[in-house]
């Protein structure tokens, strides 16, 4: 009996104020510098977004070599490990560190481990008149306290970069826990953009007028003033990752 493929399915969706990426859709990209690596570009301004999400999947002879010209890079461990040396100073990465890498910085990671996973986030940098572009930051997430979010205690918020404290930072990257049956008390709608990826779990996403059902390793992008709601299925907490660009004038003064 023949097996038929159905290579015409694809449960990615990519609409004019969001997008579920699920992967199965991924073709490799080349970015000058990073060599021996696969890159999916799952987020770019080709599809109306104003920042990069990038997946990267590295071997021991993989190489990621660059300089932050305009665009600041967030690097985060999904899993694996590696080494990376920024301002002249070499670090071990494990899963769940990440990497604050601003404007004006040489970068080089190497000795990853084989199938070490990277999400990466890029941002043009807003340079904002009385603040000093950011230092580099590297850290692991377990060191970040997580704190209630709208007081409900099974809604859990990690945030990453210090960009509540400190208005030289025109990004944030957040870990976002609920814990099972959890959901967002309202519909967001905000001048925020996001993009993220799911780390674990899964649940029900509303983007606009739509829903979705979402799972580990999906990612999304929400335009500006998209309506959006999750709640968390099943039996372990569901957790992302995301971005959001934050502290800037939302017009130019």
């Amino acid at each position: 009996m023949n097996k038929i493929k159905l290579t015409a399915i694809s449960t990615t969706v990519v609409e004019r104020d969001h997008a579920v990426i699920t992967g199965d859709g991924f073709v490799n990209s080349a970015i000058p510098g990073w060599t021996n690596c696969e890159v999916n570009v799952v987020i770019n301004e080709a599809m109306g977004a104003k920042f990069c999400q990038l997946l990267v999947t590295l071997n021991k002879a993989t190489v990621l070599k660059g300089t932050t010209e305009a665009t600041q890079i967030f690097f985060y461990v999904i899993d694996g490990s590696s080494e990376v040396i920024v301002d002249g100073k070499t670090h071990q990465l494990t899963q769940g560190s990440y990497v604050y890498i601003p404007v004006n910085k040489n970068y080089e990671f190497k000795n990853a481990s084989e199938n070490t996973k990277f999400l990466t986030f890029h941002k043009t940098y807003e340079f904002l008149e009385g603040y000093k572009i950011p230092d580099v930051i590297v850290a692991n997430q377990s060191t970040v306290n997580q704190n209630i979010y709208c007081d409900d205690p099974d809604l859990l918020m990690q945030n990453l970069l210090p960009d509540q404290d400190n208005f030289s930072f025109d990004m944030a990257v957040n870990i976002f826990t609920y814990n099972p049956g959890a959901n967002l008390p309202f519909v967001e709608t905000h001048i925020m953009e996001h993009g993220l990826i799911y780390l674990q779990g899964q649940g029900i996403y509303r983007l606009a007028d739509k829903w979705y059902p979402i799972k580990k390793g999906d990612s999304i992008w929400m335009a500006p003033y998209c309506p959006q709601w999750f709640g968390a299925l099943g039996k372990e907490p569901a957790v992302y990752i995301y971005y959001k660009n934050v502290n800037r004038f939302p017009i130019k003064p």
